[in-house]
């Protein structure tokens, strides 16, 4: 695990715009105090794609990447995102982390893929692209061949391709590693003139942390670096869980995750999450329990002091293996089955991606406004409560539908006094209440002043089909005359 963990965390430092060695730091120090209370056997924390381009995202426009001004903020980042993580977890608030709907998760997973992929392009093609967002400096790398670099483009395809078709030989390949040590010799033997890691300054002070006035404009993406990062290691975390069938705690995988995230900081790292790839790896490999994560970064301390051999190795190399490594969340299928399954998710799916590509690379741009995207899509369709309507003689049949509550209760008592206007002739409703998902208070209200509304019009109203907490609501509301008369 820790010959994979070591080129990834490299890779990843990367798309976070720190040097190499700050990946290497977190590498070392997150498995280790991830492993000391998490609730998985399996997962393997550290540097991750997703987590590295929230980074990336936060810290743009503060500070110049790969600079030591860059990697001191990048470290308070960590340590705050710790601190939030490790607090929720301590007061119970793993429920935080499934507030985002999933067409939200999804959509913006893809987009940070085609961003991390974008952002590897220049170096896959050994060109220097300006832009601030990395699309952009994509689609401009890719419209000048004529600077491409030969040999950084098949080193980095290459690497795609051992990284891709490994999987097809064998779950276990571990195709960064052969990429890695492959790449490196080549490098060696033949003088390679392609831009190369060179040597790694491993130090073993952290650079310190920033003053307290300098995280201030930090704190909004530490809240969504905090919450969106730990959807990925808690989906991890659930989908092994049930193919073992065991219970997992979302709550010790919080404080497992912040501890991970203060040690990465205390120690000069980064942000760090849960990885995928490295989690099926190291449960494919035998591990049992969650100190195979403790045993990764331990293995990672041991190859420090060697670190300089892989300074030969082709940065095009690592380009391929972040682009290996995030192919898989290049799936569009899961989109468009949303087109067919809600047309408004569909578009809340959309908008996410759209708005994330376009933000990019303040990529919480695009989670916060699809987060809300979904939220008022959510609350459009509460307050629509539907009164499908039955004439039975004189008695009015009323069959609500949906929830009964402060945002709908004013559209739902318009809905009823129409039905009844544009029925003179009847002196009976029958409210059904059987539809209604929920009632509270202000609902409840507006019930009573129907029956008030009804008596003053001498029709007789009566409720059915309430369920039991609607109604207790219901009889603490009204006086006891009109519960043996409605209810």
């Amino acid at each position: 695990m820790a010959l994979v963990l070591v080129p990834q965390s490299m890779a990843y430092a990367e798309i976070a715009g720190l040097d190499p060695q700050y990946g290497l730091y977190a590498a070392v120090a997150a498995p280790i105090a991830g492993a000391l209370v998490g609730s998985s056997p399996y997962l393997q924390t550290g540097p991750a794609p997703i987590t590295s381009l929230l980074t990336f995202g936060a810290l743009a426009g503060l500070a110049s990447p790969h600079t030591e001004s860059f990697a001191v903020l990048a470290a308070g980042v960590a340590v705050m995102v710790g601190v939030v993580r490790l607090v929720l977890g301590l007061l119970h608030g793993g429920m935080f982390a499934f507030l985002m709907s999933q067409p939200v998760v999804v959509s913006f997973t893809f987009a940070a893929a085609v961003i991390i992929v974008a952002s590897q392009i220049p170096a896959l093609l050994g060109v220097d692209a300006a832009g601030a967002n990395p699309v952009t400096a994509a689609s401009s790398a890719l419209s000048h061949p004529s600077a491409w670099s030969a040999p950084d483009l098949v080193v980095g395809l290459l690497t795609v391709v051992v990284m891709l078709g490994g999987r097809q030989i064998a779950p276990r390949f571990p195709g960064a590693l052969v990429a890695v040590v492959v790449a490196t010799a080549w490098s060696m033997w033949t003088g390679y003139d392609g831009s190369v890691v060179g040597g790694i300054p491993v130090r073993w002070t952290s650079p310190g942390l920033p003053a307290l006035t300098g995280l201030t404009d930090l704190l909004l993406p530490t809240l969504v670096i905090a919450l969106v990062g730990f959807a990925e290691p808690a989906a991890i975390a659930r989908r092994y869980a049930a193919e073992d069938r065991k219970a997992w705690n979302p709550n010790r995988e919080l404080v497992g995750q912040g501890l991970a995230n203060l040690a990465s900081g205390l120690a000069a790292g980064y942000p760090v999450g849960g990885s995928f790839s490295r989690t099926a790896l190291n449960r494919l490999s035998g591990a049992r329990t969650r100190w195979s994560g403790a045993v990764t970064g331990l293995a990672v301390l041991a190859f420090l002091p060697i670190i300089d051999l892989l300074a030969p190795l082709p940065k095009a190399t690592l380009a391929g293996i972040v682009i290996g490594a995030v192919a898989s969340l290049l799936d569009l299928r899961p989109i468009a089955d949303y087109w067919r399954l809600s047309r408004p998710q569909f578009g809340v799916a959309a908008l996410t991606i759209v708005s994330t590509l376009v933000a990019a690379p303040h990529v919480e741009r695009g989670v916060l406004l699809g987060i809300g995207a979904a939220l008022a899509v959510h609350l459009w369709r509460e307050v629509h409560v539907v009164v499908p309507a039955e004439l039975d003689a004189d008695t009015l049949h009323l069959r609500p539908t949906g929830v009964l509550y402060f945002g709908s209760a004013p559209a739902l008592e318009q809905q009823i006094d129409e039905l009844v206007t544009a029925h003179p002739n009847i002196t009976h409703i029958i409210v059904h209440l059987a539809r209604i998902g929920r009632l509270d208070l202000t609902g409840a209200l507006m019930l009573r002043d129907l029956f008030d509304d009804a008596t003053s019009r001498g029709i007789q109203l009566e409720l059915v089909d309430a369920a039991p907490a609607q109604t207790r609501l219901l009889r603490r509301i009204l006086n006891t005359e009109d519960e043996e008369r409605y209810l």
